[in-house]
């Protein structure tokens, strides 16, 4: 019997979605629902589905088994929340929450109703990412010293203007690190491990009617010792690949959007020649640099087919609810070493108090 999929949000990141669910084996797409109708009936007609009238009525149909949620970031919490009570299975697009206290509710109640919740970060299922993650856990990087996650790319001005909850505090949660870098924060800590300390400057350089940032820098202290920095902005002409970069005591790698572009160890082994014979291939475009509509599903579609797989056997999936939060409270961090101008150590206890949210940015 199929896994029936709702997908709660019709904007753009919800097609992504109705592809990945097409994708996965015995899950199948049974409807839509947004607050504007007109939303959902277009999704709805897409994909042959159907767009429901009502939250309600969706989380009551029985042939849904898990929704995916893609409202504003800001607004995910009250859909997370109302499927979790209704015994549903839930996705959450990134970021899981824009504050720690909503993440934390999403959370709680998923466990309460005894759901899987996870989620969604895709760069984390891609073979690239999969192979960095395989040399750190081998110990093959030696004494972790560096750990880098630079996201260079460019949103022009009628991208903000054509949502109103774009570039918002109360909707979008900050600029361009909640946004657009928190993939590669999500990968950042996932490879590196916790962080311990940041020190951090953001700015709105060259976009207007926004509140929030469009550039920052933060340099992070590791649990483990290592140092970092997290570069992220929508205002670099005409956009760059992102990029992850780790190095150590004994070797280094670097990853240009889903593709390793250096792999330099020490100790060499077989499956080196494999990795240096995909670099020698190098197929990324890209990807969201300029256009946030250019990426690909297939990390959508693993990871989609990863939450079924927990389902079914009654697992946990890979990215669930904590690790989600993880980012939110890095991002959460930074904005505060920001404001104050002090290093912030994580993790936190609460969320901290931005006058940012009430100001914009430089307050």
């Amino acid at each position: 019997m199929a896994t029936g999929f709702g997908i709660i949000g019709c904007g753009l990141i919800a097609n992504f979605h109705a592809r990945a669910i097409n994708d996965v084996r015995r899950a199948k797409l049974v409807g839509c629902f947004d607050t504007v109708s007109a939303a959902a009936d277009r999704l709805a007609a897409s994909t042959g589905t159907r767009a429901y009238g009502t939250l309600k009525e969706m989380l009551a149909d029985p042939a849904i088994d898990v929704v995916t949620v893609g409202t504003p970031s800001g607004a995910h919490m009250e859909p997370a929340v109302a499927a979790a009570r209704a015994g549903k299975h839930v996705i959450v697009e990134k970021p899981l929450e824009i504050t720690l206290r909503r993440s934390d509710k999403i959370i709680s109640e998923c466990e309460k109703a005894g759901v899987v919740l996870s989620t969604v970060f895709p760069s984390r299922f891609h073979d690239s990412c999969v192979e960095m993650k395989k040399a750190v856990d081998q110990g093959r990087f030696g004494r972790l010293t560096v750990g880098d996650a630079i996201v260079k790319w460019y949103r022009t001005q009628q991208y903000y203007d054509g949502g109103a909850w774009r570039g918002t505090w109360e909707l979008d949660g900050g600029g361009a690190l909640m946004n657009q870098a928190i993939h590669s924060v999500d990968l950042l800590t996932w490879l590196m491990g916790p962080v311990a300390e940041i020190r951090a400057q953001i700015a709105l350089l060259a976009h207007k009617r926004i509140a929030v940032e469009d550039t920052a820098m933060a340099t992070l202290r590791f649990a483990n010792g290592a140092l970092g920095i997290i570069e992220a902005s929508t205002a670099i002409y005409p956009g760059y690949l992102k990029r992850i970069e780790l190095h150590g005591s004994a070797g280094s790698a670097v990853m240009e959007e889903e593709d390793i572009i250096k792999w330099d160890f020490a100790k060499k082994r077989q499956r080196d020649k494999l990795i240096e014979q995909k670099m020698a291939e190098q197929v990324s475009g890209g990807g969201g640099a300029a256009d946030p509509a250019a990426i690909g599903h297939h990390g959508h579609t693993r990871q989609f087919r990863d939450v079924v797989k927990a389902i079914n056997k009654g697992s946990a999936p890979s990215i669930d609810g904590p690790e989600g939060r993880r980012s939110v409270e890095i991002i959460l961090g930074i904005y505060k070493a920001a404001e104050t101008g002090r290093p912030v150590t994580l993790p936190l206890k609460s969320d901290p108090v931005l006058k940012a949210r009430k100001h914009g940015v430089g307050g």
